[in-house]
């Protein structure tokens, strides 16, 4: 369940930053929830890092890094994604 639970995370994460960032992003859905899911574990290595990794009830602190995360590893890679796409374009 763990890797059902991270594909659907990085799912929801992906779309929100792709939802936040302003403009077009280019990536397609399945590298979109790739960025969501590496966003996801980025995040919680600096909750842990901050020490809010684990608190009792709903961890805000650390969903909102994890969302930080994914919405500078979307935006990253959209860019990445678009350069690589591009000159594949013109070759």
């Amino acid at each position: 369940m763990g890797w059902l639970w991270a594909i659907i995370v990085g799912f929801v994460l992906g779309l929100l930053a792709k939802a936040i960032i302003p403009g077009k992003q280019h990536s397609p859905l399945w590298l979109t929830t790739i960025f969501g899911i590496i966003g996801a574990l980025i995040g919680n290595a600096v909750a842990r890092g901050f020490g809010i990794a684990e608190t009792s009830g709903i961890d805000w602190g650390r969903h909102a890094l994890q969302l930080a995360a994914a919405i500078v590893i979307v935006f990253l890679g959209d860019m990445a994604y678009t350069a690589v796409r591009g000159k594949k374009r013109h070759a």
